[in-house]
């Protein structure tokens, strides 16, 4: 499946409720959400990603703790929380997450600390090292040319 990310394309979905398990009022957003009480939420209680993915955050404005939300359902804010730690019950801002380009990534691997040493370009996914033609197990230092 080949997806584009690009905020003008619309190839972002997310349906959100004011209540638990899909219950209550419902928005659909295709854009960022600086705030949910301007949209008539105090706090986004469940929500389901049909498309793109998405950052959440605890508090309007985009601040405080951040969730990456992928396409899927999250019935309750522990779905998307997830922490031990730091329990955050509450998602009051969101915004669509725009995706790199992987046709055209670039990382140069270098074989010491600061760019030094042997190096080798990779554009693809690579399940070993010594495919490449890489002697070392380790890699020392790397830079991403393009893309991510």
């Amino acid at each position: 499946m080949s997806h584009r990310c690009k905020k003008s394309s619309g190839l972002w979905k997310m349906v959100v409720w004011d209540e638990p398990f899909f219950q209550g009022k419902r928005h659909e957003f295709t854009t960022d959400c600086y705030s949910t009480p301007e949209h008539g939420f105090s706090t986004v209680r469940s929500c389901k990603i049909e498309s793109g993915a998405w950052a959440g955050f605890e508090h309007c404005g985009f601040q405080g703790q951040q969730f990456v939300l992928e396409r899927g359902e999250y019935p309750c804010w522990e779905a998307w929380s997830g922490s031990n730690a730091y329990h955050v019950e509450r998602m009051c801002s969101f915004r669509p997450i725009a995706c790199a380009d992987h046709g055209r990534s670039r990382l140069m691997l270098f074989e010491e600390e600061n760019f030094q040493g042997k190096r080798a370009e990779m554009s693809d996914d690579c399940p070993s090292l010594p495919a490449l033609g890489w002697g070392s197990s380790t890699v020392g230092s790397f830079l991403v040319r393009s893309g991510a």
